[in-house]
């Protein structure tokens, strides 16, 4: 019997619900079916552009003001010896090792605009980061960067969940002392601009938030 797993993403901001379904299909472990509710269009049309990038089958439907329903569906689990192959690879490999991706990040917010829609972004950034199969090197913050690494940050967990798989999480100590932070890191490494401009010459990409 075909198993179903069912996910309620009302009110998760992006991408929140892309997220939890990726999550949900991979405890499927197999053929089964994940039923998403979420409460807009554009998150409709994002679970359903990962369905086609994944090639499942994907039907959705509106059942209500501000209440849709996405069913994607997995096909069959795939051989025993494959899975093996695929674990003792992940094993090995962990997060891509050799990926020298650095995340360069300059501001508490993302983005030009509304200050609060900025640190929602940045957020929702930075968790995306921490879900992301393909992991940076590193992520650097200076100027108000800092403040994510910092005592009231809200994005603490997500850095800990990336420091704890091998990212460096490099905040700038002259910024730190600007901001009157110093001493309030509660994840990664001081660091100073020497190392930050080394990190980045040395980068094969810079993502910059």
């Amino acid at each position: 019997m075909k198993q179903m797993i069912r996910v309620d993403a009302r009110g998760d901001q992006c991408p929140v619900p892309v997220i939890k379904t990726k999550k949900a299909l991979q405890e499927l472990g197999g053929a089964g079916s994940v039923e998403v509710h979420v409460d807009n269009e554009i998150a409709v049309q994002n679970l359903e552009k990962m369905a086609s990038v994944k090639q499942l089958s994907c039907h959705s439907e509106k059942l209500a003001e501000r209440d849709y329903r996405v069913v994607i569906t997995a096909g069959e689990p795939e051989a025993p010896a494959k899975e093996a192959e695929q674990g003792r690879t992940a094993e090995v490999c962990g997060p891509d090792r050799q990926n020298r991706t650095v995340v360069a990040i300059s501001s508490a917010l993302m983005g030009t605009g509304n200050e609060e829609l900025g640190k929602v972004l940045l957020k929702g950034f930075l968790y995306a980061l921490a879900q992301s199969e393909t992991l940076p090197s590193a992520v650097l913050f200076y100027n108000g960067g800092v403040q994510l690494t910092t005592a009231d940050s809200e994005s603490l967990e997500d850095l800990k969940e990336l420091e704890g798989q091998g990212v460096e999480i490099l905040s700038c100590g002259t910024c730190l002392s600007y901001y009157e932070l110093t001493g309030q890191l509660m994840v990664g490494e001081v660091t100073n601009m020497y190392t930050i401009l080394e990190k980045l010459q040395e980068a094969d990409k810079i993502i910059k938030p």
